[in-house]
């Protein structure tokens, strides 16, 4: 009976230091934040650990300099790459609590979109969430 007890013990012991290294990676996870500007830094994108757009400024200069479109596409553009940046930083968060070979952020999804948009300039039509 002490062998199991034993046996049971460890097991509750792994449980807890999986539930406090899940806790602690959730913590850095809501922590990540990226943030990507415009060559001239007239217009910064800053986007949460999910790519979502937490905060965007625009200068004045922004609005003389860019015709709308062009504005449209630079606001695009940045966070896509701060998107790009936080996913990224994430998965290195995830990886070491993942199983071995599992893909923390599903790359050939979101991560890949993103990066291949930045890469290509092009952001039309663009699904980040799945293919």
């Amino acid at each position: 009976m002490s062998e199991h007890r034993a046996q049971v013990d460890e097991l509750l012991a792994d449980y807890r230091r999986s539930r406090e290294r899940l806790a602690s990676v959730q913590r850095e996870l809501s922590a990540v934040t990226a943030s990507e500007s415009d060559p001239d830094r007239l217009v910064t994108a800053t986007v949460g650990a999910r790519g979502t757009l937490t905060k965007l400024e625009i200068s004045e200069e922004a609005y003389r300099r860019y015709r709308p479109a062009e504005l449209a596409d630079a606001i695009v553009r940045v966070t896509a790459a701060a998107t790009a940046r936080a996913l990224s930083e994430a998965g290195e968060i995830m990886a070491p609590v993942l199983p071995a070979g599992a893909d923390p952020l599903l790359e050939g999804g979101e991560v890949a979109h993103a990066r291949h948009a930045a890469e290509e300039g092009s952001y039309e039509d663009r699904n980040w969430v799945t293919r």
